[in-house]
């Protein structure tokens, strides 16, 4: 079971925002269902909650029961207090009397029996989630399990452009495949990822804080590289240190058919459908040519080619039977 509660909140008395809404429902829409098209998280989507006390039940909710994974996402007003620290603000707000706490948010999470919770704020001063005032904002008091993306610092504010906000805009393209691995998987920390490196060093900064053993996929989109081509890994690399040797059969314009030079052994067909797969394995940085800059050269000067840090990596998930 993986259920979301998305919240866009617009309708603020003499401070409206413009893009929240529809920021949360593109939000909703996009993890509802994986790359696919399979089913992916169970969503509740919340448009102009008007009462702390609604949404504070409605996170509660949430994160009732032991689902493989509850994550909340907001987009609204934040505000932050130097003694109350960081609020999501909801319509009924007043003076000393802002909104839902994160600090109370955080325990909820904390306290919850969900295997994986993930809290996704949009809002000004999200950073301050997840570093309790009652520990003078120091030391993160994060339960096991618990991933917390922001979009800014504590003491900055998150920025809207044309109605969107910049960060949800980001985080989106992250989970349309921007931030995919190679199996097509999406975490809250490649997210983080790529959201930090499409930022400057002028813009708002996000902020990540974690305590998890594992991470979790939020969504999944197709892979760059098949998994059944991933699996081979451990078949052409018998161990890490393997090299895999080459020669001219294996590239398929090496045909007397084919109006160039070319030299024996000829293309065989067979070495050329694995030649393709390794090439395809070379493009995403798994494997690389020996001694010769591409794998066309590798193999018409009878080279071999072996695996890179990443392709190790890959080849240890195969060989644990992880892929």
């Amino acid at each position: 079971m993986r259920k979301a509660l998305v919240v866009g909140i617009n309708d603020y008395p003499n401070a409206p925002l413009r893009g929240c809404i529809n920021d949360a429902s593109v939000f909703a829409n996009t993890i509802e269902v994986n790359g696919d098209g399979s089913p992916n998280f169970d969503v509740r989507l919340i448009k102009d909650v008007e009462t702390k006390s609604e949404l504070k039940g409605k996170i509660r909710e949430l994160f009732a029961g032991d689902s493989e994974t509850s994550l909340f996402y907001f987009s609204g007003h934040g505000f932050f207090d130097d003694l109350g620290g960081g609020f999501i603000v909801t319509p009924d707000y007043k003076l000393n009397d802002e909104g839902v706490s994160m600090d109370e948010i955080l325990n909820i999470a904390n306290e919850s029996k969900s295997k994986n919770r993930v809290i996704i704020l949009d809002c000004c001063h999200s950073g301050s989630f997840g570093s309790p005032k009652i520990s003078g904002g120091k030391n993160a008091q994060i339960g096991e399990g618990v991933s917390i993306l922001t979009a800014s610092k504590s003491d900055e504010v998150s920025l809207e452009i044309n109605g969107h906000g910049v960060f949800t805009n980001l985080l989106l393209d992250a989970l349309q495949g921007g931030a995919s691995d190679l199996r097509g998987h999406i975490t809250p920390g490649s997210i983080y990822s790529y959201i930090d490196q499409a930022l400057g060093p002028w813009d708002q900064r996000p902020v990540f804080k974690t305590n998890i053993t594992r991470f979790t996929s939020l969504r999944t989109v197709n892979p760059q590289v098949p998994s059944d081509v991933l699996r081979k890994l451990t078949k052409y690399f018998e161990t890490a240190e393997s090299k895999y040797e080459l020669d001219p059969s294996f590239e398929f314009t090496n045909d007397p058919q084919i109006d160039h030079n070319y030299i024996e052994p000829y293309a065989s067909e067979e070495k050329v459908a694995i030649f393709k797969e390794l090439q395809k394995l070379a493009s995403v940085g798994l494997i690389v040519p020996v001694d010769e800059q591409h794998m066309y050269f590798a193999a018409m000067n009878s080279k071999s080619c072996r695996l890179t840090a990443l392709g190790f990596h890959y080849w240890r998930l195969v060989k644990d039977k992880r892929i």
